[in-house]
């Protein structure tokens, strides 16, 4: 639509050009009413035939509307012709197109043919004498050709200058981002190396202690003194059972991390979800004497997230929060739902986190507990993560910690 409304713009201006050098002929002329429509009628068509946009189409082109001016012009009484300046639309295309080299031929040319018409002049000066100072007033009108068509060449090759500028840049932009993406690409395969070799690292580390454990325990019940002796056995057996135990349980928080997120997204109900979070903590809240506080919105906040994922997070920071109060304090959870993000706040007023810990809790086995595995909060992290959210904490040693998660609504 918008390409026939320009087409019908452009066929109008010409078509109103025509007119008005007809309608403005100071004399009918049967030949121009055939020449001038005929003009306007194929630098109407012209710009719409894709032949025309090659080079041999561009230079057939100017040799048209250079024999059609001629035309013109020749039909009006040639060098005394009122339309003289019409040879400016071929120097004018020749100065949009070429280099200055084909401008300059072209403009050669039309000053030639406009000289040209002088010629009945020349041969027959008795019957029609030359007007005086003619060849001077047509010299100046071709210099002034010159002096426009220069000018428009000018103005047209530092537009052909911009745009291939334009053009380098968005192809050296286009490789920037190509080089980008591909470092981009490099560094996540990085990280996620890094990430498993630190994730190993960790494992054996943490799997060194309960083995060395077990390892002491066997020794101990080959000894002859253990071998007569069942209370040592059932304790030394006792304590293999609970460090094989705490190797599962490593083992089986360290696969659940490592394993790739199934996410299921669905539309939900946040404060459903808050709720069965608090329920399932609430034992855990009443030994430790804490109380569990939630701050929610009036209205239900609803949008697309996966609900059993989210309990898994919440879970884990509320926990962690109860974990770090004394008897006696409270941990507040705190809900906003915004028109683009819903935001929850987990505060606790406790110990407080270290300032040299802050960049590390999110790291894989990172822990200050002393029977912890370090792997809840990097666990919390990557469901955040993949749901386009983020997650924040702020904390002061003696004041307590705070968790901000931010999910978006979309």
């Amino acid at each position: 639509m918008r390409r026939l409304r320009s087409f019908l713009n452009v066929g109008d201006a010409w078509l109103l050009f025509v007119a008005i050098l007809l309608a403005a002929a100071p004399e009918p002329n049967y030949d121009l009413n055939i020449i001038l429509p005929l003009f306007g009628a194929f630098l109407i068509i012209e710009p719409r035939l894709k032949f025309f946009s090659s080079r041999r189409g561009q230079v057939l082109s100017l040799a048209l509307k250079m024999l059609l001016s001629y035309l013109v012009v020749g039909f009006s009484h040639g060098a005394e012709s009122y339309y003289y300046q019409i040879f400016l639309i071929p120097v004018v295309s020749a100065a949009t197109t070429f280099e200055l080299g084909g401008v300059t031929v072209v403009t050669v040319i039309a000053g030639l043919a406009y000289f040209s018409l002088l010629l009945p002049f020349i041969r027959d000066y008795d019957r029609f004498p030359l007007p005086p100072d003619q060849i001077s007033l047509m010299l100046l009108r071709v210099i002034f050709f010159a002096i426009v068509t220069f000018l428009v060449y000018e103005e047209a090759r530092a537009k052909r200058l911009q745009i291939a500028r334009a053009e380098e840049a968005a192809a050296q932009l286009a490789e920037s981002n190509k080089n980008l993406r591909e470092a981009q690409v490099s560094l996540r395969r990085s990280e996620r190396l890094a990430a498993l070799g630190q994730l190993t690292a960790g494992l054996a580390h943490e799997l060194r202690n309960p083995l060395g454990t077990i390892k002491a325990s066997a020794e101990m019940l080959t000894k002859q003194t253990v071998q007569h002796n069942p209370e040592v056995q059932a304790e030394m057996a006792d304590y293999i059972g609970s460090e094989v135990n705490r190797m599962n349980n490593l083992i089986t928080s360290f696969l659940n991390f490592a394993r790739p997120l199934q996410i299921h997204p669905a539309e939900a109900d946040l404060d459903a979800v808050v709720d069965h979070v608090m329920r399932q903590q609430a034992d855990l809240a009443k030994q430790r004497q804490v109380r569990l506080v939630v701050q929610k919105p009036e209205s239900s906040c609803r949008f697309v997230f996966d609900a059993d994922l989210l309990k898994v997070a919440l879970a884990n920071l509320i926990q962690n929060a109860i974990q770090a109060s004394a008897a006696g304090q409270e941990v507040e959870v705190r809900i906003e739902c915004g028109a683009k993000d819903v935001k929850i706040w987990v505060t606790d007023h406790g110990c407080g986190i270290p300032a040299q810990h802050l960049e590390s809790i999110f790291n894989p086995f990172f822990t200050t507990k002393p029977q912890g595995v370090g792997l809840g909060l990097p666990i919390v992290a990557k469901i955040i993560d993949e749901h386009q959210g983020r997650i924040d904490v702020s904390s002061e040693e003696g004041k307590g910690t705070t968790f901000e998660v931010v999910l978006p609504i979309v």
